[in-house]
């Protein structure tokens, strides 16, 4: 593997993705227009990461981040682009991860996972410790994190290559303001499996968001059971889709609670 450049695209797989179908070919990645500063980028169907290195002596820990959207789009700035710079800034190494949308859950979590793959088997070249890899998600990206930390599946897609025979799982994990991860009962759903080996995670939520913060407190229900490590914080207010913002809430501030939290998971304390 060659040497990656500053913010270079990668794509998960040279030529045609895994679960790929006829009809994506007709989709052409394009930006939804809008006058709210937010960048929504949608008919994806060649999924990557860009490559956000941090300075200096490595190897360092990493972290790919991965934008929501309603699986509609991905909030490609606000939720992206702001991140990785976030986590350069606290001594990491970031991956903006182009999963595909829209409605395509199971190709997402295929793009999440041979994401992973991909970060450890380019570890030397990305100049990462492939045992500290970390993954953060906002709402449906938090959804797609969580599959790809506990999945009751094990992997979305047929092994192609030695890129497939790396661990596809975060060692740490991140859900912020999750989506989808609840029944209507509000018990997590069956799709996800929490045992002695779901690597530990932090949970970020408020209490008026309209996805309900039961999403985090199941989860978070579920790492107590298993005794698994896990790190929740509920706010009263805040709503949804604020990534680093400055909305005035004191959820906003999440990102310091996060970053400290980060770091531990790093050993970077």
């Amino acid at each position: 593997m060659a040497k990656f450049d500053r913010f270079q695209e990668i794509f998960l797989w040279e030529k045609q993705p895994a679960l790929a179908e006829p009809a994506d070919a007709q989709l052409n990645e394009h930006f939804l227009p809008g006058d709210d500063g937010i960048d929504r980028l949608t008919d994806v169907n060649r999924p990557s990461i860009t490559y956000f290195p941090v300075s200096g002596k490595g190897p360092h820990p990493a972290v790919l981040v991965a934008p929501g959207g309603g699986y509609s789009f991905l909030a490609w700035n606000h939720e992206g682009c702001d991140i990785a710079s976030f986590f350069n800034a606290m001594g990491f190494t970031a991956f903006l991860l182009k999963y595909r949308v829209p409605d395509c859950r199971k190709k997402a979590h295929a793009d999440a996972v041979r994401a992973l793959k991909m970060i450890r088997y380019c570890a030397q070249d990305f100049n990462v410790d492939p045992v500290r890899i970390g993954m953060l998600g906002f709402s449906a990206g938090a959804h797609l994190t969580a599959t790809a930390t506990a999945s009751a599946e094990p992997c979305p897609y047929a092994l192609e290559d030695g890129i497939d025979q790396e661990n596809g799982k975060p060692d740490f994990s991140a859900l912020i303001y999750p989506a989808y991860l609840v029944e209507k009962n509000l018990t997590l759903k069956d799709e996800f499996k929490i045992g002695e080996k779901t690597p530990p995670c932090f949970l970020l939520q408020a209490e008026n968001d309209p996805i309900q913060v039961e999403n985090a407190l199941a989860w978070f229900y579920a790492m107590k059971k298993a005794d698994r490590p896990a790190e929740l914080h509920c706010y009263a207010t805040g709503g949804h889709g604020y990534g680093l913002l400055r909305t005035g809430d004191p959820v906003a501030e999440w990102g310091t609670l996060a970053a400290r939290w980060f770091r531990e998971m790093a050993l970077l304390q």
